[in-house]
């Protein structure tokens, strides 16, 4: 099978060389469509192998996506982002994926590098060639409703999903003035599609989300719930207008309610790996409640989901710690430090609980490579933390 790679770029001259190098040796062909770079875009995708066209932005992300498809001559299509990677273990995974003639479309699994939420999501990236294939949405364009309608008329086909990681979206590392357009675009493109469908629970999703983060908590509720209301949300997309919900009454102060819809969330029979995020936020919302053991329970379902969850491993610490119960606080601090070496918090409460159990040394041990961490990205609390050591005698001034 012939699989093709689409992505839609504007100004990607520093991310896009990594984006299609990661794909270049699974893939047969690139496609690459310009909205209009004034940088060196062009010129380095055509380096690459890519071959190039041009389309004018018409505010909406599918249209260029569907100008791609239109270039397209594999009997696959992968579609990535410029600032996303494939991973190197899903590419045998796509390979044999491709090759079982069952499936019109595969979910692939997408991680949100440097994400303070949820980090994982679906995304309908890899699906066949076909004819009726298109993309929909002005932003955050998806093939899914075309898809559907596809198996209306062809049940015989199937969708499947890779569990691997296959996708790395590195977005959140962008510059500051980068992601405010971004938001502002996607923003615009939103609010003029669901002027005409006002209940459209994909929408009400993704600008609801959009309004959560960008503050407008009322707009965003309200949109949020609307979604919810409509009775038209398949099983993911209600798990994620429950998720953002909880995260905008968490914001807007009503705890007891983000913690009914991060319930919510987690009842909807989705794959496991996408509750990481709910099951985190709603351990951090119960220990605030003082509710210390289903906080625990909460953060070891993170963990027992994803073993490497360096954050869940940090919060059970925490909890376990309030708990007073300081040898198993140790281990999973330890554990947390293990999976992710520069985690200055974990490192800062290990000495604390090390402390607490009369290991002076280990304690200092873990302080001091706190300070060292916290010196490189935040200063003041190094010195902070330093201070406090030298007043409780612990450090020499």
């Amino acid at each position: 099978m012939k699989l093709s790679l689409c992505i839609i770029v504007k100004n990607e001259e520093a991310a896009l060389p990594k984006c299609i190098r990661s794909a270049k040796s699974i893939v047969d062909e690139i496609i690459v469509v310009d909205t209009g770079s004034t940088d060196k875009t062009i010129e380095i995708a055509k380096g690459l192998g890519a071959k190039v066209y041009q389309d004018e932005w018409k505010n909406d992300f599918s249209a260029a996506r569907n100008e791609a498809l239109k270039y397209v001559t594999g009997d696959w299509v992968l579609v990535l982002d410029a600032d996303e990677t494939l991973t190197s273990k899903i590419k045998s995974h796509i390979k044999q994926a491709i090759e079982m003639q069952e499936y019109l479309m595969i979910n692939l699994l997408r991680y949100e590098v440097g994400a303070n939420q949820s980090p994982h999501s679906m995304v309908s990236r890899l699906f066949r060639n076909h004819p009726d294939i298109k993309f929909s949405r002005p932003y955050h364009a998806i093939v899914d409703d075309s898809v559907l309608e596809i198996l209306k008329k062809e049940p015989d086909w199937q969708i499947g999903h890779l569990s691997e990681v296959a996708i790395l979206h590195q977005g959140y590392h962008k510059a500051v003035i980068e992601e405010q357009n971004k938001a502002i675009r996607a923003k615009a493109a939103m609010e003029a599609f669901i002027i005409n469908h006002p209940n459209d629970p994909y929408v009400c999703s993704k600008l609801g989300g959009l309004y959560i983060e960008t503050g407008k908590l009322k707009e965003g509720i309200e949109l949020l719930q609307r979604g919810i209301a409509s009775k038209q949300a398949n099983i993911d997309l209600m798990y994620e207008l429950h998720y953002h919900l909880g995260i905008g009454y968490t914001r807007a102060g009503d705890i007891r309610k983000a913690v009914s819809h991060y319930q919510a969330a987690i009842k909807q029979v989705v794959v496991p790996i996408l509750k990481l995020g709910a099951y985190n936020n709603l351990g951090n919302l119960l220990k605030s409640l003082g509710d210390l053991q289903s906080a625990k329970s909460a953060y070891e379902m993170t963990i027992r989901i994803d073993p490497s969850f360096a954050v869940g491993h940090y919060n059970l610490g925490m909890t376990l710690k309030a708990m007073g119960k300081f040898t198993e606080a140790i281990s999973s601090y330890q554990r947390a430090v293990q999976l992710n070496p520069k985690y200055a918090e974990a490192y800062q409460n290990l000495g604390v609980t090390w402390l607490k159990v009369g290991n002076q040394k280990a304690s200092l041990a873990a302080f001091n490579k706190a300070i060292s961490l916290h010196q490189k990205s935040n200063p003041s609390e190094a010195n902070r933390l330093r201070q406090g050591l030298q007043e409780m005698g612990l450090l020499k001034t």
